[in-house]
Order: C-alpha cells, then structure tokens, then sequence
C-alpha cells in the first residue's frame, strides 16, 4: 500500500510540474513576441529632404542661429544707417531686409513644421515601445499570479489528501490497537 501511494503523490507532482512548465512555454511565447518587436524595430526610411529639414530645423531652434542671426540684422541696420548716400544699399525703411525677413520666415515655418511632423512619428513609435514593454510586464505578471494561483491549489490539494491518508493510516492503526487490546484483556 505505501508503494502504491508513493506512486500516486510522485504521479501528482509529475502532473503539477508539467502544468507549471506549460505556463513557463505560454509565457515565454508571449514574450518572445513583444521582445522581437522591441529589439527589431521597422527601420526608418529616411529621405534626403527629411534630413535636410531635421537640421534646418534643429539649426533654427538654437542659440547659436538667435545670436548669429541678431548679429547679422544689427550689422544690416547699422551698415545702412552710418554709410553714405551712395553706399547704403537698403536706406531706411529697410524694405530689403523686411523682405528677406519675411522670405526666411516663409521657408522656415513650413520646414519646421515638416520636422514636427517627424518627431511626431518617432514620439509615435516610442509610445507603441512603452506599451509593448508594459504589456510584457503585465504578461509577466499574470503568469506569476497563474504559477501563484496552481501551487497555491496542488498545495492544498496535496495536504487534503495527506490529511485524508494520515486519518485513514490513522483509523487502521486504531484498529489493530483495539484488536491487540481485545485479545490481550481477558474480560
């Protein structure tokens, strides 16, 4: 009887050790998907007026293009305000300037704007990679509550059924010291 029952409680474990290794294949599965996404991303496509409107537009939001650009108008300004009649090539109003001023403001905006747009893509993607990891932390999490959840059951499972051995073992016990106390009491 005990070879039978050692059988039974090895036969058990083996069937709740092949359910723990079906949620460990589950989740590495789900897993493998999410991390093939992050570590392989879609490569980015990117043409050469792309590349041209980044660095206009990173050059356009500097320091160094608002110090240069400031030199250059207050240079404009006083060029035509201290030369003479005959070398000043833009007099005050300074019509040119406001011209090349309005023209540059004209190309730079949509450029910028062309740029946005791409950041936007790349904000895009980035969020899609925090949700993907976040979904891989969720993945985890579920089948630690699984793996949590089915110890948690083959535990008390296996306790009721040693509870339920250790009565029966214990009411056959009772039984031979009754019948031992039967027979040694003559009354």
């Amino acid at each position: 009887m005990d070879t039978k029952i050692i059988n039974q409680v090895l036969s058990d474990e083996d069937e709740y050790l092949l359910k723990l290794h079906k949620i460990v294949q589950d989740t590495i599965q789900e897993e493998d998907l999410i991390i093939n996404n992050l570590l392989h991303p879609p490569q980015e496509v990117i043409s050469q007026g792309q590349k041209l409107s980044d660095k206009v537009a990173r050059f356009g939001g500097s320091w160094k293009f608002i110090i240069s650009f400031g030199i250059t108008i207050a240079i404009w300004i006083i060029f035509n305000v201290i030369m003479t009649k005959s070398k000043e090539f833009d007099p005050y109003p300074f019509i040119l300037m406001n011209l090349l001023l309005s023209c540059i403001a004209a190309l730079q905006a949509p450029i910028i704007m062309m740029s946005q747009n791409r950041q936007e893509v790349k904000d895009r993607m980035r969020s899609e990679n925090d949700y993907l990891i976040n979904l891989k932390a969720e993945i985890g999490i579920r089948s630690l509550h699984q793996k949590m959840d089915l110890l948690l059951g083959e535990q008390i499972k296996t306790l009721y059924e040693m509870q339920v051995k250790q009565f029966t073992m214990l009411e056959d016990i009772k039984a031979k010291l009754d019948a031992k106390t039967d027979i040694a009491s003559p009354y």
